[in-house]
């Protein structure tokens, strides 16, 4: 059975966008450093789950990234259809989801793409597993958070991966007596 992973990039002190809900500062470091690393991750995912400011920005970049894979978008809003994917759109907590989510991944991986907040709703409910943060050299001062979560989250190192230029990336599993079993 497949993991529920948040892999995410943040400033050293912890935000994934700044004020503006930008990314530019994370932008300037490239990807050439980081592509095989997370053409590995992507290899073992089988869905992805986002918010609908990550899908707008995924949209925004122009192509769709995700090829065929089945990607939850998680909104309370009407949003536009990018051509060629498998797109479900769903509103209300990530737990009424999980089992169709968890199901869609075939076996494989979830990857809780982007926003802190729809993490932080995975972590909350128990149902997030890992956490592969990847800590860029540079301080934004404020933002928005990795994982604005609403109670305290036990966190275990299970590696750390050094990239050129200075970037770290910690993956941690998720401990505690309330993280949940996902379906099987």
């Amino acid at each position: 059975m497949g993991r529920t992973q948040y892999y995410v990039a943040a400033s050293a002190d912890g935000y994934i966008a700044d004020r503006e809900n930008h990314l530019d500062w994370l932008l300037q470091y490239g990807f050439e450093a980081y592509q095989e690393h997370y053409d590995a991750f992507l290899a073992e995912v089988g869905a992805l789950a986002m918010g609908a400011s990550t899908y707008e920005f995924v949209l925004g970049q122009g192509g769709w990234a995700y090829g065929d894979l089945p990607v939850w978008v998680f909104t309370h809003r009407d949003l536009p259809r990018a051509a060629g994917a498998d797109l479900r759109f769903v509103s209300g907590p990530v737990g009424v989801h999980a089992e169709a989510v968890t199901d869609s991944a075939g076996g494989r991986n979830l990857w809780v793409v982007g926003g802190g907040r729809l993490a932080a709703q995975f972590a909350d409910a128990g149902l997030l597993d890992e956490l592969w943060l990847t800590c860029m050299p540079i301080v934004l001062g404020a933002g928005h958070p990795v994982l604005p979560t609403e109670a305290a989250h036990d966190l275990r190192l299970q590696r750390t991966t050094h990239f050129e230029g200075g970037a770290v990336e910690l993956r941690y599993v998720l401990e505690g007596p309330e993280r949940q079993v996902w379906p099987e």
